[in-house]
């Protein structure tokens, strides 16, 4: 599986768990982690937020 395949796995496991609330979800780690000072975990999550963004866009009928 590819970086980009693992990313998408993460943000479709993420939507399925949290539903609309996917996007405040990775949100909230985002700021965690950055009020941790885990810039590259904080990193990845931002990865993982914009495939969210696509997935949702997606579902509401916006163009991919």
């Amino acid at each position: 599986m590819t970086r980009d395949q693992e990313l998408w796995a993460c943000a479709l496991a993420i939507e399925r768990a949290h539903g609309e609330a996917a996007f405040l979800h990775a949100s909230m780690q985002i700021d965690r982690l950055e009020a941790e000072g885990k810039a590259e975990a904080a990193r990845i999550w931002r990865e993982v937020l914009t495939r969210i963004e696509a997935l949702e866009g997606t579902a509401r009928g916006a163009p991919c």
